[in-house]
Formats: structure tokens, C-alpha cells, sequence
């Protein structure tokens, strides 16, 4: 038993009596929408003891539930064992997404509550279709309970801006806003609401703190024909850039006046709106004062696709963050049996080599460094009191990348440390075997990830074997780890975004194999989109590598390898012996030119 969470739901639902209210909703999010957060939004991990990134929180009188994705359906059932909160597995068969439960449950007339700040405009209406509409459920999107509750909840997060030259950003504000206002008039709009933080700190080419190992500060931005407003903390201004704002026709303004700003502003025209990207709280202000158009926010998709500047920097820091990275696979091989080492060890190693590198600013996400049974929690996470100590047999799966100063990376391998099983050593290489199809794959502009996921996945699927999550995502530039539009996935739902490929577009390719208390594997590479070949079939499309680390050729069975994938793997530890046996000390360009040595068939 779980006494501290289940007190903790007990003392919300004696809030939740007082309010009238019959199910109270927690989800992750930030006022934002982030998919990562700072300790002050983590309401959800408080109620319910589950530590992912991503999840909601029902509770009610009689039932609390825990809804999460594939990535953590192992994890989440671990750390709810006890709370008395049921864990219920997105997309898997006969799991009712929320609105369908919520509806199966409530009666006519209850009320549904939640902090209309921290949940999407797009997930606050799906409940007004299927609960307000279809059954007379009152909705109570004003009620911060958890604040009540939570005494001793961590202060809103507020640090320093900073401004980035043009020779790292590669384009002035200016020129920016301009393409975006543009934008918002083709889309029928004279305004453009932004909540999300990535897009606010592309837009004004500024960074904050906010957020661990996202640089974003906590904004919201209301963007006329005319007029750029900024709402911001008041301490996180600096001179340089209350100049820079005097200087680019930025107004800035407190953040906690955002909703006495829209519900004041005398608009003209419509609000562009991203549902997905704003919150449900704001969105009710902009429809009760104005007219909006549901779209995309145009920030999200030109901040997508990088620029020379861009490009061309990321692809120095690859090379300098894959060099690190084979420092530690080094070290990892020839220490593991000699010294112990833990899996908070690696970690720590490997987060140094980093912090050692050139331009280093910050991890761009914790490290997730698992060793055997751990690895099959996709983002398992090792800590002083729980971890596992490593030994020469086994394989180590570390997933990890750094914030740059021109750029964000981003990379996954699993090392063996000594014997492993056959199994094994089959799933290692068709994941390998998968991610090279990927890497080396040409395709036609328009293509979206749906199109190219089967690359990646088909070695796997053959042998009846697949991974619950998709295989690649969207990389920032100094931004977060993870963003779109594009991604690489086989299964879309309503929700989801699709979108084209675009020359220029940054994605992971990362297949994998996760056996329940058994094994974990990933092999991650960042590719950039390019065009290729022009003719009259089309526009042709290829990937470029970005990711240079060697991938451990002592769990590749060769049997499972035709031989274009040898010549594949071959080819790409040339490539990795050359772009990174500079940055190396001689013994460790010794080591990588044995790792990288071609395999025969």
C-alpha cells in the first residue's frame, strides 16, 4: 500500500465534495501544453506516484485512473502498485480514451472538474461534445484543487532571458514575424494567440530557463498586423533584452495579465488558434470576445524547418556530441569488470563528457541509462536509491544528448557488456537492420512519416515483433528535444498531426525491441531531410546522417543481414571513424578503428 498517495487522493476528493464536483481531472501539462515540465505543474506525479512525461489523472469518489502511452505501460504499473489508481493502457484494445469513459460513468447533470489552464483547448472541447452536449455534464474548468491540497508546492519557475545573435539564429525577428504575420492572413486572421513556449522563443530568437533541459521561459504572445505583445515574468527581463524588444517593436507586458489582456483587447478580425497548443481557459476568452480560426500555428512548421545558419551548426555539434559519446562507449567497454560501475555511474560519465565539450550549455533531457530488465521501460530512470549496478555480461541501454550553443542533440545505443543470449542478438540486429533501411531511404516529396515508418519497422514486424511507440520525432535547435509537425509513425489517430517531409526537417530514427523483464534495445540517429534528384517523376527526397557513434557489432548476427545491410552498416562506420577520430586521443582512435571495422557476411 501507497498511505501518502492514497491520503493525498483522499484529501482531494474531500476538495471535490466541497466544490459539488464528481470526477476531477489532473493531466500533465503545464499552462502550456509542454510536454516537459517544471516541479511547480507536476500536480499529476503528486496524486499519483507516476513519474512519466506523459499521462492524465481521473479521479473520482470511488475510482482513480491513470491514463498513459506505450512508452510507459511498464513503468506506470510499477509506480502505481498500491495507490489504489487503475492504470489504463492508451490504444490498446477495449481501453476507452477519457471523454468515452468519463461518459460511461457521470450522470446527468454532475460536474466534471479541472484547471482549464493545464489542459488544451482541443481536449477541453472533446469534452463539451461528448459530455455537456450528449449528456447535460457541467463543466468547471476553473478549479485549481490540487493547490489546496499540495502545501508545500515548489514556486513558479522564473529565470533570465537571453537573446541570440543572428549568426546563430540565421534570421532577425523581424524578418520572422513577417513570414508568420503573412501566415495568419492567408489563414482568414488579423491575430495570432501563442502559447506554446518553443515557438515563442523561435519567434523572438530569445531563450530562457523555465523548464529543465528545455530552453523556453514561461510566455504567452499575441501577435498583431502591427504589434508584437510578450507577456513574461518581470524578472526574467534583462537590459539587453528590454532593449532588443524597444528595438524589434516587442511590447512587453506582465505574464499573469494574459487573461485580463484578451478579455480587454478591442479586436478587428479573428484569432488564430492552435487547439492543440493553447489552453482551453484562453480559448474560452478568445471565443466569448472575438471570432477565431482553428489552425496550426504557423511558428510551428517554419521553426521546423532549419536554415543554413541552422544546419550548418548542427551539424558541427554532432560531430563534437558524437565524439563524446564514443569516449563513453570506450570507457563503458574497457572499466566494466575492473571498477564497479552503476547505472547513475554511466549516467554521470557520460553527462561530464558532455559538460567537457565545447559549447556544452545544458542536457537536452535527463539520461536514461538502463542496464538488462530496466532497458525495457522506455524511459527508465536510475536514481541514487534505485538503481542497478552493472557487470560484464548484459547490454547497457543509454539514451541522452546536449543542449548546444547551435544546437540540440540527441542519441541512443545499447552496449553489450558481456554474454548475451541469441534472442537477443536477432532483435539487436533487426533494429539495426531497420534503422539503416530508414537512414538510407529515397522517397518523393509529400511523403510524411506514415509513409517511411515501415522502413524502420518491417525487419521487426517479419519476426512478428513490434514497439509500442513511433519511431521518429522532430529535433529543435536549441529548443526541445522533441517537436513537430513531422514525425515517423505508422498509426495516427484524429489527433495526431501529420505532416510532408520538408528539406530542411530534423527527425530521430529510432526502432527498438522492449521484452518485459528481460531486455531492452534502441539504436537512435538523427537525420536531416535534403532533396535529392529533380525529374519528371518528382521531386526526390533523401536523408542525410547527422549522428556519428559506432553501433556494437558484438550483438550483430549476421544471419539476419542481407548484404545491402551489411554494406550499409559498413558504410556508416566509415562515416564514423571519419567524422569523429579527430576529436579522439590516440588509444581511442584505436579502439573506434577495431569497432568501426567492416563485418563480412
Amino acid at each position: 500500500m501507497n498511505a501518502v498517495i492514497q491520503k493525498r487522493l483522499g484529501l482531494i476528493r474531500e476538495e471535490m465534495k466541497k466544490e459539488g464536483i464528481a470526477y476531477y481531472m489532473i493531466p500533465t501539462s503545464d499552462f502550456h501544453n509542454s510536454e516537459y515540465v517544471d516541479d511547480y505543474f507536476k500536480a499529476r506525479e503528486y496524486f499519483s506516484g507516476f513519474t512519466g512525461s506523459n499521462g492524465t489523472l481521473i479521479v473520482g469518489q470511488e475510482m482513480a485512473g491513470l491514463w498513459t502511452d506505450g512508452r510507459y505501460f511498464i513503468q506506470a504499473a510499477q509506480e502505481l502498485e498500491g495507490t489504489g489508481v487503475d492504470l489504463f493502457r492508451m490504444q490498446e484494445e477495449g481501453v476507452p480514451e477519457i471523454p468515452d469513459f468519463l461518459y460511461g460513468e457521470m450522470e446527468d447533470g454532475q460536474t466534471i472538474g479541472f484547471d482549464g489552464r493545464t489542459v488544451s483547448c482541443k481536449e477541453g472541447r472533446k469534452l463539451e461534445e461528448k459530455l455537456a452536449k450528449e449528456k447535460g455534464i457541467k463543466i468547471n474548468y476553473g478549479m485549481d484543487l490540487a493547490s489546496r491540497v499540495w502545501t508545500d508546492r515548489p514556486e513558479l519557475p522564473c529565470h533570465k532571458m537571453t537573446v541570440l545573435p543572428e549568426e546563430i539564429s540565421g534570421e532577425s525577428t523581424a524578418e520572422k514575424m513577417e513570414k508568420v504575420r503573412k501566415k495568419i492572413r492567408e489563414a482568414g486572421a488579423e491575430y495570432l494567440l501563442l502559447s506554446k513556449l518553443d515557438d515563442l522563443m523561435w519567434l523572438l530568437n530569445i531563450r530562457g530557463n523555465d523548464v529543465e533541459c528545455n530552453p523556453v521561459a514561461l510566455s504567452y504572445g499575441f501577435l498583431t498586423q502591427e504589434e508584437m505583445y510578450f507577456f513574461i515574468q518581470e524578472q526574467e527581463v534583462t537590459e539587453e533584452f528590454a532593449k532588443y524588444a524597444e528595438e524589434n517593436h516587442i511590447r512587453v507586458k506582465r505574464y499573469e495579465d494574459i487573461t485580463a489582456f484578451l478579455e480587454e483587447y478591442t479586436y478587428n478580425g479573428k484569432v488564430l488558434l492552435d487547439e492543440g497548443n493553447s489552453n482551453y481557459a484562453l480559448f474560452k476568452i478568445i471565443t466569448e470576445r472575438a471570432g477565431y480560426v482553428s489552425g496550426d500555428n504557423p511558428t510551428e512548421l517554419l521553426k521546423a524547418i532549419k536554415n543554413e545558419t541552422e544546419l550548418a551548426r548542427m551539424e558541427e555539434v554532432y560531430r563534437k556530441d558524437s565524439a563524446a559519446m564514443t569516449k563513453f562507449i570506450y570507457w563503458l567497454k574497457k572499466n566494466i569488470g575492473k571498477q564497479e560501475i552503476t547505472e547513475v555511474d554511466a549516467a554521470d560519465y557520460l553527462d561530464n563528457l558532455r559538460r567537457n565539450t565545447e559549447g556544452f550549455l545544458d542536457l537536452s533531457f535527463p539520461t536514461i541509462s538502463a542496464y538488462k530488465e530496466s532497458a525495457a521501460m522506455m524511459h527508465y530512470e536510475a536514481t541514487e536509491t534505485n538503481h542497478k549496478t552493472l557487470s560484464p555480461e548484459g547490454m547497457l541501454l543509454i539514451d541522452s544528448g546536449g543542449q548546444y550553443m547551435g544546437g540540440t542533440t540527441d542519441v541512443t545505443r545499447t552496449i553489450v557488456l558481456g554474454d548475451i543470449e541469441d534472442e537477443v542478438k536477432m532483435h539487436f540486429t533487426l533494429v539495426v537492420v531497420g534503422m539503416l533501411q530508414l537512414t538510407d531511404a529515397k522517397f518523393l516529396y509529400g511523403c510524411t512519416g506514415r509513409n517511411l515508418d515501415i522502413l524502420a519497422r518491417q525487419p521487426l514486424w517479419s519476426q512478428g515483433i513490434d514497439y509500442k511507440c513511433g519511431t521518429g520525432h522532430g529535433i529543435g535547435y536549441m529548443l526541445n528535444v522533441h517537436e513537430g509537425p513531422q514525425n515517423i509513425r505508422w498509426r495516427f489517430t484524429a489527433a495526431m498531426k501529420e505532416a510532408v517531409i520538408e528539406p530542411g526537417m530534423i527527425v530521430s530514427n529510432e526502432p527498438g525491441v522492449y521484452k518485459e523483464n528481460s531486455h531492452g534495445i534502441r539504436i537512435e540517429n538523427i537525420l536531416v531531410a535534403r532533396n535529392a534528384e529533380k525529374n519528371g517523376d518528382g521531386q526526390f527526397m533523401h536523408f542525410d546522417t547527422l549522428t556519428f557513434v559506432p553501433i556494437d557489432k558484438e550483438a550483430i548476427d549476421v544471419s539476419y543481414m542481407q548484404p545491402a545491410d551489411i554494406q550499409r552498416l559498413n558504410r556508416y562506420h566509415a562515416e564514423v571513424y571519419e567524422k569523429t577520430q579527430e576529436y579522439l586521443t590516440e588509444e581511442e582512435r584505436e579502439w573506434l578503428k577495431e569497432a568501426t571495422a567492416p563485418i563480412v557476411g
